[in-house]
């Protein structure tokens, strides 16, 4: 197996599209067309993540956060950055970052964050914005259905829990070919009326060649009529930071003890006590300080998130209990869950979680 397979695999877990713009995500070192010999899966590859790939006989590492998040002018190994960078080149170990590819995953980091503590009915916090597209086309109804389901085979129509959505209408087209056309149709020179079903469909804006390509393969005319509009509509399907319920309310000091049991949390840092029990909680793995709002207007009693600096605790305005669980602690079980989805799609494999610890932040 190569390792653009594997890559390929990560792609369909976490889509590169889905990642911020500031991210650097995807392969960040190494070539894919290299045979795989195992991978090894780790939070951060560091110097020492690299190291036990190398023990364990695994070209291929895949880390949560990228190794390689600016640019680099020289590596010359005065570093963490470019030691771990060095020592990979050197044995042939290839890298790769999902992280907000899988930050902004409905499946991914904030659902784990749920999942581990028991969270029902849960939605994204912070949708992604300028993520949909919407394709309009015409056809002759005798071509209707066939390029219709051929948009949606490409990813089209797919809006929340419901997929192949489309609005499609009747009306007259008309057209008249020069000396060079030709037409479906008609012929050269004719001004031709014809009945045609008007196609309207969204899609993630990423998917747009691939759209296209079904488009221009299954239409039926020489000169393909179409459109493309990019809407305002966030994706409620994709974005930053998750809201859900607890299956029974508890008192603050009682859930935030409860938070940081499950969490594993060494320490939490929180706003003032409100004295209401917490039911509604928003989660956001990673530094989350931008979202306070936006978890008040879920109407969220709890926000949970990490790397909160001193003033940003006032911005809870005593409306809702806000807790940094820490950075690494919030992202925790991130690895376990890339392990498992690798395993389960390329069984047989060997697919390692690293047993390096590469928190940074130590507790007194």
């Amino acid at each position: 197996m190569k390792i653009k397979e594997i890559i390929s695999v990560l792609e369909t877990m976490a889509p590169l599209a889905y990642a911020e713009d500031f991210d650097n995500v995807g392969l960040l070192v190494g070539n894919q067309d290299d045979k795989a010999t195992g991978v090894l899966v780790c939070h951060d590859a560091l110097e020492n993540v690299i190291e036990e790939a190398i023990s364990k006989k695994c070209n291929f590492v895949v880390c949560f956060h990228p190794i390689l998040f600016s640019g680099l002018k020289k590596i010359t190994g005065k570093n963490y950055v470019e030691r771990a960078v060095l020592k990979a080149i050197k044995n042939d170990i290839a890298i790769y970052a999902v992280h907000t590819a899988l930050d902004n995953h409905q499946n991914g980091v904030n659902k784990i964050f749920c999942d581990a503590l028991g969270l029902k009915n849960t939605k994204i916090l912070v949708p992604k914005e300028n993520f949909i597209q919407k394709l309009i086309t015409y056809t002759i109804p005798e071509n209707h259905q066939k390029l219709r389901n051929a948009l949606f085979d490409a990813g089209a129509g797919n809006i929340g829990n419901y997929e192949n959505c489309s609005f499609n209408s009747q009306g007259i087209g008309s057209y008249q070919g020069n000396e060079n056309s030709n037409p479906e149709i008609g012929e050269r020179g004719e001004f031709v009326e014809n009945t045609e079903i008007k196609i309207e469909v969204t899609f993630e804006k990423h998917l747009q060649s691939k759209i296209l390509k079904a488009l221009f393969s299954n239409h039926v005319y020489e000169e393909v009529a179409y459109e493309i509009y990019d809407l305002q509509n966030s994706h409620q399907n994709i974005g930053l930071g998750m809201v859900g319920e607890l299956e029974i309310e508890m008192p603050e000091k009682e859930f935030l003890e409860f938070v940081k049991t499950k969490m594993k949390a060494e320490g939490i840092r929180h706003s003032e006590y409100l004295g209401k029990p917490i039911k509604k909680v928003a989660v956001l793995g990673g530094s989350g300080s931008f979202a306070i709002k936006k978890a008040i207007q879920a109407g969220a009693d709890a926000f949970l998130t990490a790397d909160l600096k001193y003033h940003q605790f006032y911005e809870s305005e005593n409306q809702l209990l806000l807790a940094d669980i820490g950075h690494y602690e919030s992202e925790r079980y991130t690895k376990n869950y890339i392990v498992d989805y690798l395993t389960k799609k390329i069984p047989n494999f060997a697919i390692i979680l690293s047993e390096e610890n590469t928190n940074p932040v130590k507790y007194l």
